[in-house]
């Protein structure tokens, strides 16, 4: 039981690793869609959030139960970021802007993913909770916290490899024991990150909102498998305060303004 995880996190990481090579044979009429410019003014692809949804997704059933929360949060949350990287509207950004044009009656699809997010969290929380001793409350709490943490890793996705450092040490942290709930979540949610990385450092990629609301709510659903109402809570509050805080603060001068922060911002690029 305790080497599933590790069974896992190899199936992710070389399942990545292998179609971020791939994807430079596929043909260019079907990449362009995914091309967007990036902060410095290059060109790079948004393939790797699928990238790393399906290998995320792949590597949580190769480690076993319950490998159904994770296909569920991988490939649920990255779907809808998907819908929002192919055919989201750039006037309404934030929280704070899709639930407002949806008050004037406008639904954007940063809206519907919201929504999308939100049932996907709470149908990986269902599926993680099943046949353990879980109040309702406390599962809808952790299908919050799930979609919360998807919603959170996507506004780090603003440098090279920022959202993917992020994700790795979340998942690190709850990869031991291995033997322990959420591990083998964890264990996907790693191995997806390090085939990913090496390209997003680089520039040549980005997780865009598929692969960045993905990688976010697998670690959400490892916490939340790991956890009991408190944690599960715990988690929500931060995610909420933080979604609510990005609104006002930049995380990007934040940690360009911190000497540490920024020093492990920028570990790995070029």
């Amino acid at each position: 039981m305790s080497r599933r995880p590790l069974v896992g996190a190899v199936v992710a990481a070389a399942a990545a690793g292998g179609a971020m090579l791939a994807r430079r044979h596929v043909p260019a009429h079907l990449r362009a869609p995914w091309d967007r410019t990036n902060h410095a003014g290059r060109t790079v692809t948004l393939l790797e959030g699928p990238v790393y949804a399906a290998a995320a997704a792949a590597g949580a059933a190769a480690a076993g139960a319950p490998s159904a929360a994770g296909v569920v949060a991988g490939l649920g949350a990255g779907a809808f970021g998907a819908l929002d990287d192919l055919a989201g509207d750039a006037s309404s950004k934030g929280l704070k802007g899709h639930l407002g044009a949806l008050a004037r009656g406008e639904v954007t699809t940063g809206a519907i993913k919201i929504v999308g997010l939100a049932a996907t969290g709470l149908a990986a929380s269902v599926l993680a909770d099943r046949g353990r001793d879980r109040r309702l409350l406390t599962t809808l709490i952790g299908g919050a916290a799930i979609a919360g943490s998807a919603n959170l890793a996507n506004l780090f996705d603003l440098r090279p490899g920022r959202t993917l450092k992020v994700v790795s040490l979340g998942a690190g942290t709850l990869l031991l024991p291995l033997g322990a709930h959420g591990a083998a979540t964890a264990a996907a949610a790693l191995g997806a990150a390090v085939g990913t990385l090496p390209h997003d450092l680089r520039g040549e990629s980005m997780l865009g909102d598929t692969g960045a609301n993905a990688a976010g709510a697998m670690v959400g659903l490892a916490l939340v498998e790991r956890t009991g109402p408190r944690g599960r809570f715990a988690l929500l509050a931060v995610t909420a305060v933080l979604t609510v805080l990005s609104e006002k603060v930049s995380f990007s001068k934040v940690i360009e303004g911190n000497p540490v922060l920024r020093r492990v911002d920028s570990w790995g690029r070029p």
